[in-house]
């Protein structure tokens, strides 16, 4: 089986790699969305809610930094209907010309969670702190 994750190439001030939802989410917090691109996020952001699972929701201690550290999520290949609406994204992305990479691995790490159509998994240099 093969995963997809969509994330910042640089890491963040908690040394973890943004994904792409959190990075869109971070422009529209900060007020940077067009009135175009904030109805997109919010329509799909409310898509992914009615449609994906957030693991967070069936073990709240799957993000906790201090349980779980750095975990991430990574849809798996076969999910084709939850990555096609990641490009609508990554155009928002590429216009605010923030960078945005696609990393493919047959082993993202330990994982922690999955469901049919995503994994949580913990880095592998998180196995060595």
């Amino acid at each position: 089986m093969t995963f997809v994750r969509f994330q910042s190439p640089t890491r963040n001030e908690r040394g973890t790699f943004t994904g792409v939802f959190g990075l869109v989410n971070g422009l529209a917090r900060a007020g940077h969305l067009t009135v175009e691109q904030e109805s997109f996020r919010r329509a799909n952001n409310d898509w992914y809610d009615a449609n994906f699972i957030n693991p967070a929701h069936s073990d709240p201690s799957v993000y906790d930094i201090a349980v779980n550290p750095g975990a991430s999520a990574w849809f798996k290949a076969t999910a084709r209907i939850f990555i096609e609406r990641v490009d609508g994204y990554l155009a928002i992305l590429e216009a605010h010309a923030l960078s945005c990479e696609t990393v493919r691995s047959a082993d993202p790490g330990p994982i922690i969670y999955e469901d049919e159509f995503q994994v949580v998994a913990l880095p592998r240099h998180e196995l060595c702190l």
